[in-house]
């Protein structure tokens, strides 16, 4: 939890994908195996409902009934819908929500840290941004905005391996009232259209296909989980990492404007927020040269591919002025993070402003990690501003 990457490491040298008892399925280590497992036809994101039904419904249909864990030909057509809505018109009209929300917890920060106190990172800015960005997107109440975070928390705990008893009741409960809480904006938004993401949805319509209610629903959930989840771990791992080496750290304050791009995408490749993600062979498949059986697992190892020495020059040192970097944080493939740009928008706003505000930044303590692998982040980052 604490360091995988030397581990990390060690798994490159075997050369090709191979198999862990533990995890009952295969890894990619290596960046060229990694990348084909998004990329392969045969293997899909295939979603194992959980049993008892009664217990699971929900919980369930909100991922078989997500991009991200169908496949083709209902994700061709889940995507192409979705696609249509959220575009790149729809995304860049979110710069002055980014901009505005940004200065407004700048704000609030510089009001707490008046009088010398530390801020924390991921509490004060990284979380809140792309929770308040995305609800403005689904033009959910700022009141409501509270709910967001928890819900998704509880939702994406169960990405993990074994989750314990206590966070698959909390999935359920979170996945219940955040699909009924959604189903009442959708029909609302029906009735009354606004400018909206999930009014946007509701009217979408491709070669006559539209997005049922459980579709619609599922994919305004997909976007708050997926959506916020990578642009706070990016960011607070990137922040730490940055802030723990004097060179980057010195390069990152003082030419923030300059160097923004660059450092955004150094900050998924260096620590990633996703750590690996599994597909399932849907028939006999090679990989790597590798036999993945019909049923058998193989999950990338997305934290290691970003680190392989033969696609990657000084790997294992961070360089915020990294290019190219064609890391892969955001998958390959048919199931490229449809919030990627979304996320890269925000970072490369939010990043500058917060480092031409702040010029001074250090760590005041030691930051406190999630007690979690796939999904890799902070619980809370202490920041002085000098």
């Amino acid at each position: 939890m604490a360091n995988p990457y030397p581990l990390l490491k060690e798994m490159r040298q075997h050369g090709k994908p191979f198999w862990d008892d533990e995890l009952k399925m295969y890894l990619a280590p290596n960046h060229v195996d990694a990348n084909a497992v998004f990329r392969n036809k045969s293997l899909g994101r295939i979603y194992k409902p959980r049993t008892p039904e009664f217990e699971w419904g929900t919980f369930n249909w909100l991922h078989s009934d997500s991009i991200l864990d169908s496949e083709p030909p209902k994700h061709t057509r889940l995507r192409a819908l979705v696609a249509k809505a959220f575009n790149r018109q729809k995304i860049e009209g979110l710069r002055p929500d980014i901009e505005r929300i940004t200065t407004e917890l700048l704000d609030a920060i510089s009001e707490k840290v008046r009088n010398g106190s530390p801020f924390d990172l991921i509490a004060d800015f990284a979380e809140p941004l792309p929770v308040k960005v995305i609800a403005a997107l689904l033009g959910f109440p700022s009141s409501d905005e509270y709910l967001l975070r928890p819900w998704s928390q509880s939702i994406v705990k169960m990405y993990e391996v074994n989750p314990p008893l206590q966070h698959q009741e909390e999935a359920k409960q979170a996945a219940n009232e955040f699909a009924e809480y959604v189903r009442r904006l959708m029909e609302a938004r029906k009735l009354k259209p606004g400018s909206d993401l999930i009014s946007d949805l509701a009217a979408v319509e491709e070669n006559g296909e539209k997005l049922n209610a459980q579709e619609l629903i599922a994919t305004c959930v997909l976007l708050l989980n997926a959506g916020h989840e990578a642009s706070v771990n990016a960011f607070g791992n990137g922040m730490v990492s940055a802030l723990q080496r004097p060179d980057q750290a010195d390069l990152l304050l003082t030419r923030p404007q300059e160097i923004a791009i660059t450092a955004v995408e150094e900050f998924l490749r260096f620590d990633a927020p996703l750590q690996m993600f599994d597909r399932t062979a849907t028939e006999d498949t090679q990989l790597g040269g590798v036999e993945i059986k019909a049923g058998e697992k193989i999950a990338a190892l997305i934290g290691s591919a970003n680190r392989d020495e033969s696609v990657f020059e000084r790997a294992e040192e961070m360089d915020l002025t990294r290019d190219p970097n064609p890391h892969i944080g955001f998958g390959a493939g048919i199931h490229f993070c449809l919030g990627g740009p979304l996320a890269r928008l925000e970072m490369s706003i939010s990043l500058p402003a917060l480092c031409e505000r702040f010029p001074k930044m250090e760590l005041a303590s030691e930051p406190v990690r999630r007690p979690t692998f796939v999904l890799r982040g902070y619980e809370s980052v202490a920041i002085s501003t000098g």
